[in-house]
């Protein structure tokens, strides 16, 4: 793998306090918050947060699997909020891999667009849409090895982990 030290971080706590560019939502194809991050997202950054997905799925009808939109971060520490639609697992035979792995690369080309240069990431898909937890994680880490480099501006990753379960399989794969 691409030699990324001190571009990827590993933190265990709550993304809605991470203070970066832009934190990325672990969203639903409606775009209008729901449980997991995407509600404490919501919440926490308030109401402009929500404007802007009402506008987007009036533009364009929401956000598909595997794609990514921009928002306002609202009253959260970060400016931006970028939402991506992680896959529901249905046992790998459905393209999960690929949607999983498309959402981390979305999410860097659309902060590298904006110009952004710390982005923090939440575990995606792993909570109610039931995506294995280690299959996620060792995705995650391969999708940012292989497309940050790629990247103009971005300077920093961070993998924000809510809890130690997804905090210990993180650390095991950038500890390889």
């Amino acid at each position: 793998m691409t030699d990324l030290s001190g571009k990827i971080k590993l933190v265990q706590g709550d993304i809605t306090q991470i203070n970066v560019d832009t934190i990325v939502n672990a969203a639903n194809t409606s775009l209008l918050g729901g449980g997991g991050v995407d509600g404490a997202i919501h919440h926490a950054g308030g109401p402009a947060i929500l404007q802007e997905c009402q506008q987007i799925r009036a533009r364009q009808g929401g956000c598909k699997t595997g794609d990514a939109v921009i928002t306002t971060a609202g009253q959260l520490p970060a400016q931006f909020v970028i939402h991506t639609v992680g896959p529901v697992w249905q046992g790998g035979i459905h393209d999960e891999d690929r949607l999983l792995a498309s959402c981390y690369n979305q999410s860097l080309k659309l902060a590298d667009q904006h110009q952004l240069t710390r982005i923090a990431f939440p575990n995606i898909s792993t909570g109610i849409y039931g995506f294995p937890k280690a299959r996620a994680a060792r995705i995650a880490v391969q999708a940012i090895h292989q497309n940050l480099p790629q990247c103009q501006f971005l300077q920093q990753v961070i993998f924000v982990c809510y809890d130690h379960e997804n905090y210990a399989l993180y650390q095991d794969i950038l500890n390889r």
